[in-house]
């Protein structure tokens, strides 16, 4: 099989992340797009390994490391928001000017 297919969804994937950072204003969805373009390189590094037939699965071993830190990104930047949404009451990115001098 092809790796083409694969490699189109992950190019789609990555670009939709990387507009959902560019063009949104609130952090949840900042947070989301992080999270698409973190898939988009999970679905490369597991397409990459299969099509060079690695013993070593060092693809899915990079995938898991990064799904690991993805789910701690998630939890920490959540609470960060949260905190920041009681203080502020918005999840306006424009917003937040808490650490300008």
């Amino acid at each position: 099989m092809s790796a083409q297919p694969f490699l189109i969804a992950a190019a789609g994937l990555f670009s939709i992340g990387i507009y959902g950072i560019l063009v949104r204003r609130n952090v949840v969805m900042v947070l989301l797009s992080i999270e698409l373009i973190l898939n988009a390189v999970n679905i490369n590094f597991v397409v990459f390994n299969a099509m060079l037939g690695d013993a070593l699965l060092q693809g899915q071993i990079f995938t898991i490391f990064i799904i690991t830190i993805a789910a701690a990104e998630v939890g920490i930047g959540l609470a960060i928001v949260l905190m920041l949404f009681r203080n502020r009451k918005t999840a306006n990115i424009d917003e937040f000017d808490l650490l300008k001098w």
